[in-house]
């Protein structure tokens, strides 16, 4: 569900398996800036977050990793809906756009789902 540090959040952008890239606090602008370079050229959201890399790193137990990316829509809607409800004012509006990404991507998983369905029979 996570692609954590710089080359693996890299290699899932680029492969499409990212859904959202986030960068620490304390990320360097250079980080920051090829974090964001890899979420606009591969169509991923990007937030920075108020966390640091040693946040970053008591949750996902791999040191201290300056971006995260997470490969689920579904979880990274949920995620960035809690960062809403904390900051309003700063990820309201990503938080929408993901929501509304997840529904459409729920949807469309029915939606194929119940073609495989009918084939089927």
């Amino acid at each position: 569900m996570l692609a954590v540090g710089c080359d693996a959040v890299s290699t899932a952008a680029a492969n499409g398996k990212a859904k959202l890239i986030l960068s620490a606090s304390d990320a360097s602008d250079g980080t920051r800036r090829r974090a964001r370079t890899n979420a606009k050229n591969c169509c991923v959201y990007y937030i920075d977050t108020p966390f640091t890399k040693d946040d970053f790193g008591s949750v996902t137990r791999r040191g201290s990793p300056v971006t995260l990316a997470i490969l689920d829509m579904g979880l990274a809607a949920r995620f960035v809906k809690g960062m809403a409800e904390t900051y309003p004012a700063r990820y309201d509006d990503e938080a929408e756009q993901l929501a509304e990404q997840a529904r459409k991507l729920k949807e469309k998983k029915k939606q194929t789902t119940s073609a495989k369905r009918r084939a089927a029979q």
